[in-house]
């Protein structure tokens, strides 16, 4: 009878463990999803913009400078090695197309253009789905540092090698206010 009891439990223990195991597993997966589901939106903004150049050249043929501004830090993006320096790329990206916006003010033929609205709209609908993405990353990042700091889950990481994954951190040039001049 003792040994079947001690069987049981043996065999108990190991099911607790590989639950423990497995959910470690399944946090740090979803974190690397969400980090794929940025890069995906990232590429997909990426490669909208020379379609909204093509369509400002024909209107802003003197912006000439800012558009190129907004194709090299295009590039930035698409060659940025992790995923911070990818969020860096893009929050400056971000700036620049925002002047390209703020070009349609200037030009109404180019702010009537279909083409330029379709654009306008397709990258703020991307911008929203980057902005989800991040929040669940860092969501998501936060649930598995949870995870494998708590007791006693933080055996178990700790003999299968999970390590902390970091937040997304917003550059510092974002965190001020937008300045409104009047």
């Amino acid at each position: 009878m003792k040994t079947i009891i001690i069987i049981v439990v043996i065999i108990l223990l190991i099911a607790i463990y590989a639950g423990m195991y497995n959910s470690l597993v399944k946090y740090r997966n979803r974190a690397q999803e969400f980090s794929s589901q940025i890069d995906v939106q990232l590429k997909r903004r990426t490669d909208l913009i020379p379609n909204l150049v093509e369509t400002v050249k024909g209107y802003a043929k003197h912006e000439k400078e800012t558009l190129a501004n907004v194709i090299q830090l295009r590039n930035n993006v698409n060659t940025a090695d992790s995923l911070q320096d990818k969020v860096e790329a893009d929050s400056a990206l971000s700036g620049a197309l925002r002047q390209v916006f703020a070009l349609a003010e200037n030009y109404p033929d180019l702010k009537a253009n279909q083409e330029f609205s379709q654009l306008m709209e397709e990258l703020s609908n991307t911008e929203n789905k980057v902005s989800y993405a991040r929040q669940a990353y860092n969501s998501q990042v936060q649930a598995y540092d949870t995870a494998i700091q708590t007791f006693p889950r933080n055996i178990i990481a700790g003999i299968h090698g999970f390590k902390e994954m970091n937040f997304l951190q917003i550059p510092d040039a974002d965190k001020a206010a937008p300045k409104v001049k009047f």
